[in-house]
């Protein structure tokens, strides 16, 4: 499979696809599919959100990539910022905005997700433009973006603020997937501290990691962007991911 042999489309044209989207394999690490926004939210999309949901086919016509975005208004009084709490507040934002009828001003990416075994060969920054096209041609003038870099779960002690901020010699960042937003002209806006909360009891966190979640304080966790608080005196542990706003103007 070469990225020529792929054809994208949203679910809005193609309906019939839903199944086949839902159904695609991820590479998610467990834990992340808890947070209680994403839970209420993220499944939404598809459905109600349909032209802001891509998919990617390969030739076989396999989904091999999906795309979901939400709109939103960035611009109303209270919220003009990018908000602190990132990727759960903006999944917020879109669905009251949605159930008013608020116009929106914005498209805020969501997430790229590529299949296991298509990855490696260039397919997120092919979504991510088509991401960025679809906004453009439904008028919109800028793209957000709550990035989870994906090479930072290497090193969960180190600030976010600092990672993001890394470049390599040729000025792109460091990071893998904040150099892919980059090539595609995006900017780096302010760090999102708590952009997703996860919460579990002890015995949730076992069964997500495997790890024994019995010693008071951090506990590294293999795809956690920063260390998990573990608090066995009150029987949870709590994960807050930051995350990276980046800006792409269109």
């Amino acid at each position: 499979m070469t990225v020529m042999d792929i054809k994208v489309s949203s679910l809005a044209e193609r309906p019939d696809r839903l199944p086949a989207v839902l159904g695609m394999t991820d590479t998610w690490p467990e834990f992340v599919t808890h947070d209680l926004v994403g839970n209420a939210h993220y499944g939404r999309i598809p459905t109600e959100l349909p032209e802001y949901t891509l998919f990617a086919e390969d030739a076989d016509g396999r989904v091999v990539a999906h795309a979901y975005s939400v709109p939103f208004a960035l611009g109303l009084d209270g919220r003009r910022t990018l908000p602190a709490r990132g990727w759960d507040q903006v999944l917020v934002w879109a669905f009251a905005d949605l159930r008013h009828g608020t116009r929106p001003d914005t498209v805020s990416a969501i997430a790229v997700t590529i299949a296991p075994h298509a990855q490696g060969r260039g397919l997120s920054s092919v979504m991510l433009s088509a991401m960025r096209d679809n906004a453009r041609a439904r008028g919109f003038r800028e793209v957000v973006a709550p990035v989870r870099p994906n090479a930072k779960h290497r090193e969960p002690h180190t600030p976010l603020a600092e990672y993001a901020h890394r470049v390599r010699p040729d000025g792109l960042p460091e990071d893998p997937w904040l150099r892919v937003h980059a090539r595609a002209g995006a900017t780096i806006d302010s760090i999102a501290p708590a952009s997703m909360t996860v919460t579990g009891s002890l015995e949730e966190w076992r069964r997500w990691t495997g790890l024994p979640f019995d010693t008071a304080g951090d506990v590294e966790v293999p795809g956690a962007l920063v260390p998990v608080r573990c608090e066995p005196e009150h029987g949870y542990a709590v994960y807050t991911e930051p995350n990276v706003w980046m800006r792409h103007p269109l």
